[in-house]
């Protein structure tokens, strides 16, 4: 095998000793002409454009460090096209010394690496303002290397700057897309490329604003599969809005791929549905953790509105529930939820009433009911009541949408017990549907923390005492005797702009002994 080749050896350059001791003007820099040096074109110019040997530019003092001023990070495009950049060139002895130099000044452009030019000379990339910085401060400063200031075509990016976002992938995918095919990256294409969505397993749900400029469907299915590929998906669908109706069915788009079932793990529970077909809130994740810390061990549940047995499952699979019956009209949704208890192993402590809860036969039965609806569960309270047990009654953890005002500051103080009244109520009578005392914090049932008083809003205080007075008269209506409503808590899960909260009212209702 021959010898491997080996480049020639440089020859040789001024010591530090010798740069130190003749000092350089800098006319170089400027273009004029240094003592024994060939003159310099100013700049910019390009890397092959006759130059003179390296001179030695003073460096930049370090008082002046902090004083140049932040740069914002060129677009990923930048580093795309493999454009020029600003760079200082000198010996490779000299070139750690300079970068420290540079990096102390804040004039190194990170961006790219530090790279062999022409000659073996090595260029540190710098920023375009370090031009202007350093023709100014040449004349300042103790340290003087042998450099020279001039362009660098096609830099090699950093190890950091090339690791890109999905975020950022994809808009350089689809910026490569559309440049060649001839058209024009626009800023309209630009806002209109995705920056968050939701992933499930190999599938990849897209938001409804995304990819609605008219350009892109003439790209066809190729775009659906660029898309997929930056992503790292097999399968893609877009998000629309919630059809109109009581079942809350999404308006999805299947865009890549056969079908839309996917599977999703939350705390351990393993939820398989259609994308197409079911929604999937994964903003209700804290409610689900709250929910499956609640102590329901030898419980029966209802829940009124299972879906694909989001609350069903953690009252079975965490919070032990000895028996669940899960209400659900939509029959995709029954599909899924049939599926989930099955994958879950609780197919046995459940049972699935298809249809209209209004019409459900139970009474007497529950120990607890979930009303999981928003905006409102308000049509399902009389079955909840129903449902309840009639000796011991019960909790009912009611979701409602809450409109709040806008200013964060509005605190609603802890009320004692006994100085509650329902609205309206002017008797002088103990009001058993009060709110008990929210002291800051407390432990509620399950473990949880009680929230203080301070971060209810009034607004969901008075949703919550008119909602305690509702359901003790629609039992005291059932039963034909005195009934007990107390607040237990109230827990925020979400909000919605503009000012409306998604709240968990969870209210203790049991049936008055007599006196």
């Amino acid at each position: 095998m021959p010898p491997a080749q080996r480049r020639p050896p440089l020859p040789p350059g001024p010591t530090e000793e010798a740069a130190a001791a003749a000092p350089c003007s800098g006319k170089a820099l400027r273009g004029e002409t240094e003592p024994g040096h060939s003159a310099v074109p100013p700049l910019p110019y390009e890397l092959d454009a006759p130059s003179c040997p390296p001179c030695r530019l003073r460096g930049v003092p370090r008082v002046l460090t902090g004083a140049v001023p932040n740069v914002p990070a060129a677009p990923m495009a930048a580093l795309e096209r493999g454009g020029s950049v600003l760079a200082l060139v000198t010996e490779p002895r000299f070139a750690q010394r300079l970068r420290r130099h540079l990096e102390e000044e804040r004039l190194l452009d990170a961006r790219y690496r530090l790279q062999e030019v022409a000659g073996g000379s090595v260029a540190l990339p710098v920023l375009e303002v370090a031009e202007q910085r350093l023709r100014e401060l040449q004349e300042s400063g103790a340290l003087e290397l042998p450099c020279r200031l001039l362009r660098i075509q096609s830099p090699i990016p950093s190890k950091a700057a090339s690791v890109r976002t999905p975020a950022q992938k994809l808009r350089g995918e689809l910026r490569r897309m559309v440049l060649g095919l001839g058209e024009s990256w626009s800023e309209e294409l630009e806002h209109d490329v995705p920056r968050s969505w939701q992933r499930h397993g190999d599938l990849v749900l897209l938001s409804e604003d995304s990819f609605s400029a008219a350009l892109w469907t003439k790209l066809g299915p190729a775009l659906w599969e660029t898309v997929a590929s930056a992503l790292g998906a097999q399968r893609l669908a877009r998000r629309g809005r919630v059809l109109p109706g009581g079942m809350r069915s999404p308006s999805v788009t299947l865009l890549l791929g056969q079908d839309g079932w996917v599977e999703h793990v939350d705390n351990g529970i393993r939820y398989t549905f259609d994308v197409t077909k079911c929604m999937f809130s994964p903003g209700n994740i804290t409610e689900k953790l709250r929910v499956a810390s609640l102590p329901c061990a030898g419980e029966v549940l209802v829940d009124l509105y299972a879906g694909i047995g989001y609350f069903t499952l953690p009252y079975l699979v965490h919070a032990a529930a000895a028996f669940v019956h899960a209400c659900e009209w939509n029959h995709h949704a029954v599909e899924a939820l049939r599926r989930n208890l099955a994958l879950n192993g609780v197919q046995e402590r459940c049972h699935i009433h298809h249809g209209d809860n209004r019409q459900l036969q139970l009474q007497d039965v529950a120990d607890r009911v979930n009303l999981g609806l928003i905006p409102s569960s308000e049509e399902g309270w009389p079955v909840a009541c129903r449902v309840l047990k009639k000796g011991t009654g019960g909790v009912l953890h009611i979701h409602h949408n809450v409109e709040a005002l806008p200013a964060p500051s509005c605190l609603q103080p802890a009320v004692p017990r006994n100085e509650q009244r329902p609205p309206g109520d002017s008797s002088s009578g103990e009001w058993e549907d009060g709110q008990r005392e929210m002291q800051s914090p407390k432990e509620t049932e399950g473990g949880g923390k009680e929230m203080p008083a301070s971060r209810v809003r009034p607004e969901w205080q008075r949703w919550a005492e008119a909602t305690a007075a509702r359901i003790r008269g629609l039992l005291e209506e059932l039963h034909g005797q005195p009934w007990r409503t107390s607040i237990l808590h109230i827990e925020a899960v979400k909000s919605y702009a503009p000012h409306v909260h998604h709240i968990v009212l969870d209210l203790e209702c049991r049936p008055a002994l007599p006196a």
